[in-house]
């Protein structure tokens, strides 16, 4: 299984929100705390004998998006793993369609609760071809390169498409002469974001190692990743690195006092 999930915490910088200390004779004066921010995204997995490991991590500066983070942490853990992660969760703030494409390329899928964003949702059927307003499947024209880097298909109005049938629609685009136009996503992954069975077996499986992210979140915590002593990003990030792997040898040590538990002859064997 393969997770990701960012933290955010704040260290010394140049923003400066206010607080107020009470001096010795009960006034109150205000003081001013630097702060800057930066974010620790994780990806984990979990193996059942030994328990949470960290794959990849990566710093940025706060203001960026959790889903920034997916990119170069996929790519760190399958160099770390040498192989393609079967299946990937993380939470709604990684529902992009580039998310799911990397699973859906090597047989798995993306465990991610579906965002909408307040855009409209429309039905689908189980390969991704959109049913119109009048509740019919739409026709498939054409596909195009969309502006937004993935490969977009374009279905019209299944009244007036390929031909007219004579039928009719109080849609107001019918109106108009057109019907329902609609350019999806047709990436593998744009495709099982809309169609995947988020009230399946596997899904609930596969999301519910989500939550390796979460205590190895915790540990790193206790580790005093929110309240660094260094002054700048670069050391900010070396110091992450230098604490995810502290969980990691931690994990090691784990795994070896397990295996020697195992290998350990009972009195009276030879």
């Amino acid at each position: 299984m393969f997770d990701a999930e960012a933290i955010h915490a704040q260290f010394p910088s140049n923003i400066q929100p206010n607080y107020h200390q009470e001096q010795a004779d009960g006034s109150i004066q205000e003081k001013k705390e630097y702060l800057w921010g930066y974010g620790s995204g994780v990806a984990a997995a979990t193996t059942p004998d030994y328990g949470d490991m960290v794959l990849a991590e990566y710093t940025q500066p706060f203001n960026e998006n959790d889903v920034t983070y997916f990119r170069p942490l996929y790519q760190q853990s399958v160099a770390t793993l040498d192989q393609f992660p079967t299946h990937v969760t993380a939470d709604a703030a990684f529902d992009a369609w580039y998310v799911y494409e990397a699973p859906a390329r090597h047989g798995g899928i993306g465990a991610v609760p579906l965002n909408q964003h307040s855009h409209a949702f429309y039905g689908r059927a189980a390969d991704g071809t959109p049913y119109c307003e009048k509740g019919l499947l739409m026709q498939p024209t054409f596909q195009f390169d969309h502006t937004y880097g993935y490969r977009a298909q374009r279905f019209l109005c299944p009244l007036l498409c390929p031909e007219p049938t004579g039928g009719t629609c109080k849609y107001e685009q019918f109106a108009k002469g057109k019907g329902c136009v609609k350019d999806l996503n047709w990436e593998l992954g744009g495709i099982q974001r809309v169609t995947l069975d988020r009230n399946g077996p596997l899904y609930h499986a596969v999301y519910t190692q989500r939550t390796a992210c979460e205590r190895i979140n915790s540990q790193v915590k206790e580790l005093g990743i929110e309240h660094p002593k260094v002054h700048n990003g670069r050391s900010v990030a070396h110091l992450n690195t230098l604490i995810y792997l502290v969980i990691n040898v931690r994990a090691l040590q784990y795994a070896k006092f397990i295996n020697a538990g195992l290998l350990s002859c009972p009195k009276g064997i030879r």
